[in-house]
């Protein structure tokens, strides 16, 4: 996993309070599903089309920590690129919290290497997370997850199908020797409506809380080089 000394910063909800950090790894969790038959059988779906089964599961992808972003326009190389909706896990200064990012992933590299699928692209992250006083308990089984892509509804649904978060985010301390230090980690996903990738130019993500509140983020794609 890399580090940066890149400043990615947060507005806390509610608190008025900003957090940033500095020196963090980032991570792409994957196959995070909380029904064991059905990622299986995901993955014998994969397997069929050419893509290697993962040595674990979940699977925890490292990303370089710079290429994650709260910024609206992004510059992406790939022809065959589309985001979706997870829920972000974040530690800072040994306290959680809560957010949303789009795992944008090229999907032609995907057929080759996932890892390397998932390092080809910025991670668009939302600028506003909420405090967790502690992941234990956590459930996001009722936030409704949603996502549009050039105005039409790509995602929608519960995140009830997810593994939890304390049950992630402890695999991925138990096998990834992060430590104390601070880090972002995509927690997983939901089906795409009709199961078909789309590959647009304008991206927009919300998680909403049986409370009534939201956190959303939109983002632009620009075809290009990365920088």
């Amino acid at each position: 996993m890399k580090t940066s000394t890149e400043t990615l910063t947060f507005d806390v909800a509610g608190t008025g309070e900003t957090i940033e950090l500095t020196d963090f790894y980032a991570v792409v969790a994957g196959y995070t599903g909380r029904d064991a038959a059905a990622v299986q059988h995901h993955i014998d779906e994969l397997a069929a089309i050419g893509v290697a089964p993962p040595p674990s599961v979940p699977m925890f992808y490292p990303v370089e920590s710079v290429t994650v972003s709260s910024a609206p326009e992004l510059t992406i190389a790939g022809e065959k690129t589309s985001g979706e909706i997870e829920p972000l896990y974040i530690r800072h200064g040994g306290r959680y919290y809560l957010g949303i990012a789009s795992d944008h992933t090229d999907r032609h590299v995907e057929t080759i290497d996932i890892g390397d699928s998932k390092r080809a692209c910025p991670k668009p992250v939302a600028g506003t997370v909420v405090a967790v006083p502690e992941l234990d308990g956590l459930s996001l089984d009722e936030c409704r997850a949603r996502t549009w892509v050039d105005g039409r509804l790509y995602q929608d649904g519960t995140l009830d199908n997810l593994r939890t978060p304390a049950n992630v985010v402890g695999l991925l301390l138990e096998r990834n020797g992060i430590g104390e230090r601070d880090f972002v980690c995509l927690g997983g996903t939901l089906p795409v409506i009709g199961g078909e990738f789309i590959y647009g130019r304008e991206w927009r993500i919300e998680l909403a809380f049986p409370n009534g509140n939201t956190i959303d983020h939109t983002y632009m794609i620009t075809k290009g080089h990365q920088s």
